[in-house]
């Protein structure tokens, strides 16, 4: 069974996506050669950028079933309009008008059962690309990517985890920011979260966010403080006070951040981070032997 480790923040520019490649990048070279990283937020998948020798190995569309209906069988009752819930038909019996809306359906298929005069039929449409990449690390890192102007993101983020959540100890979500259902739907599966937060007056607003979030679908969690150094300490005083757990520190630095701004953050970086991201990986090594019983990494 693989261990999952998703990675999120309430808010984006937290550096969410620098803990998630970072931590892909030294449990490889480290820890365990068994980890994926997958990246969930498909309406801008950027993780990908930081490795300068992947290879696109293979392209998978994403389709969803979207009903249409057939006027010519239809009776134009009414009756799929009262099942859906999503108000994604329209019918107007006097013009004999009948439609469904793609970008509001959710194929439930509620109208397929409601209508009883064999009037509507599902038909696949592409809402979405799962893409693999090989690199000096195989194929393990993976992608989705949401076509543009669909708006099924988490049916994108399903599908993504279903075709590559397998074949590796440790599994990486880099969650979508915020707190919507794309990040419920990254997180569901986990069986740890890190939220990643900045010691900054609107970090600690959106932290607190996806605490209560992650506390209602009763999911476990620690906090790594990016951007240690700047801003006060308020952060450090609302964890503390609700006896929440630092699981590690990234310190803020121009040089790191110049880094990641030219796409070079994992040359260079862990010969300055690289005691950060060892007790980072500690920590979650502890989360894994309490989970599983077991010791997954040699250290």
């Amino acid at each position: 069974m693989s261990f999952k480790i998703a990675i999120a923040s309430g808010k984006g520019g937290t550096g969410k996506t620098t803990i998630s490649v970072n931590l892909y990048h030294y449990l490889k070279n480290n820890i365990c050669d068994s980890v994926k990283l997958i990246d969930c937020d498909v309406e801008e998948p950027n993780a990908k950028l930081f490795f300068k020798d992947t290879t696109l190995i293979k392209t998978k569309n994403i389709t969803q079933e979207v009903p249409v209906i057939n006027t010519e069988k239809c009776t134009f009752c009414k009756k799929c309009v009262e099942y859906c819930e999503f108000n994604a038909i329209s019918i107007i019996p006097k013009v004999k008008f009948a439609e469904i809306t793609s970008d509001l359906c959710h194929s439930c298929g509620a109208c397929l059962v409601a209508c009883k005069h064999n009037a509507i039929k599902e038909y696949p449409k592409t809402i979405g690309l799962i893409k693999s990449y090989s690199s000096n690390y195989k194929d393990d890192m993976n992608e989705g990517i949401l076509d543009i102007g669909s708006s099924m993101q988490t049916m994108v983020i399903k599908e993504l985890k279903k075709q590559t959540s397998n074949n590796a100890d440790v599994i990486i979500y880099d969650a979508p920011p915020g707190t919507s259902c794309p990040v419920v739907e990254t997180v569901s599966d986990a069986n740890y979260i890190i939220l990643v937060t900045e010691p900054t007056p609107f970090g600690l607003h959106d932290l607190k966010l996806t605490i209560d979030l992650l506390k209602d679908i009763n999911k476990p969690f620690g906090v790594i403080i990016n951007k240690a150094g700047i801003g006060n300490n308020d952060v450090y005083e609302y964890l503390k006070n609700n006896k929440i757990e630092i699981i590690g520190e990234i310190p803020f630095d121009k040089e790191y951040a110049k880094l990641y701004a030219s796409g070079d953050l994992l040359q260079d970086n862990l010969l300055t981070m690289q005691k950060h991201y060892k007790i980072i990986a500690k920590n979650i090594e502890q989360k894994i032997i309490f989970h599983e019983g077991e010791n997954y990494f040699k250290w």
